[in-house]
């Protein structure tokens, strides 16, 4: 079955999106881990044969840092020729947010090779977009001035947010953003607030938004990770998953498909040492 979409700016989005800090090598674990997954995912070959695996679930929709990522531009134009699939593009750019003429061209140029690279949204990096909010004034400022850079590089605009209340302020302003990247897991990792309060404001949100760290970065299952957030998101909201291999691609996601079907998923049990319910059926 194909998996389960969204609209999001006028866009079919697949509702799973494929991570990438298990390609780039970002474990939020230790520089071992780093390490072994630049190893394994270090050439073009082996990112297009991940992206492929979620291409056959029909899961379309990658996020990562893409711009300045050759080998996931080379990997997904690879993937696409295979198949003969399109995918949708999240970037993720990191800018300089100061407020300077200099500043606002650098920030232009990240744009601009956003669109060079295919990009059709554009999520200004959390670790910048966080530099412009205003908790007392309950804005984010001078963010009109990057979404319409982006219009002007034909992207569609969004922010990315480990605060909570960059989704807020934004819906608060009416900001032009079409979409958030958001954190959410069970057990809160990462996340600047409870999980009760991100839930609210998930649920709250006036545009869709893409949860991100649903597994806590590898701390929780599969099972527990993404059940509990397929289970307390929107309808129109998405989950962002990164995967190691191919094989884990199509753990993942029927994992995610029984969850959204409330059915058990038709997994192999994990190998054990005198595993006493393995002939259980």
């Amino acid at each position: 079955m194909p998996f389960p979409r969204t609209t999001v700016a006028g866009l079919s989005l697949s509702r799973l999106i494929i991570g990438t800090n298990y390609i780039l090598g970002y474990s939020h674990k230790s520089v071992a881990w780093d390490n072994h997954i630049k190893a394994m995912n270090s050439s073009v070959e082996s990112i297009a044969s991940i992206i492929e695996a979620f291409l056959q679930h029909d899961v379309d929709t990658i996020m990562a840092t893409i711009s300045v990522c050759q080998n996931v531009i080379d990997a997904i134009k690879t993937a696409e020729d295979r198949t003969g699939k399109r995918v949708y593009r999240v970037d993720t750019p990191a800018i300089n947010v100061d407020n300077t003429r200099e500043a606002r061209q650098e920030a232009m140029a990240s744009f601009k090779k956003c669109a060079e690279a295919g990009a059709d949204f554009c999520l200004i990096h959390h670790s910048s977009c966080e530099q412009l909010v205003n908790r007392n004034t309950r804005t984010i400022d001078r963010l009109p001035d990057y979404t319409s850079m982006m219009r002007e590089c034909g992207l569609i605009p969004g922010l990315s947010a480990h605060m909570p209340e960059i989704v807020m302020f934004s819906d608060l302003n009416e900001y032009d953003v079409e979409t958030y990247i958001q954190i959410y897991n069970s057990i809160g990792y990462l996340m600047q607030v409870e999980v009760e309060t991100v839930h609210s404001v998930i649920q709250n949100a006036k545009k869709p938004v893409m949860t991100i760290k649903s597994m806590a970065a590898g701390r929780q299952t599969p099972f527990v990770g993404l059940n509990f957030v397929w289970n307390t998101i929107r309808p129109c909201d998405m989950v962002t998953i990164g995967c190691l291999t191919p094989d884990e691609v199509h753990v993942d996601v029927e994992i995610s498909l029984a969850a959204i079907e409330r059915r058990p998923p038709n997994v192999a049990g994990r190998g054990t040492i005198n595993n006493t319910f393995k002939d259980i059926s």
